[in-house]
């Protein structure tokens, strides 16, 4: 398992941390910050997936009128590990 540390930009979000398993899934993820109960629910649906998965499902969605969300920057975060 490796843990990554991602800084988001444009969100209420100040931090998003993700744990990586050894079959390449997404094994826990946490939010510093953000709408608390909502980030926990997406935290929760996003667990077992591939990072592959979750960019495909949240990759460019916004938030109000941001170019940018907390579901988004998670994609932005796992595009750039590069699994």
């Amino acid at each position: 398992m490796k843990t990554y540390t991602y800084t988001p930009q444009g969100t209420c979000a100040r931090n998003i941390e993700f744990t990586i398993d050894d079959q390449g899934r997404v094994a826990d993820i946490s939010f510093a910050g953000g709408c608390n109960g909502n980030l926990k629910g997406l935290s929760r649906l996003a667990i077992g997936l591939t990072p592959a998965q979750i960019v495909e499902r949240l990759e460019g969605l916004t938030c109000g009128m941001k170019s940018t969300s907390c579901p988004d920057q998670l994609a932005q975060a796992l595009k750039e590990i590069n699994l």
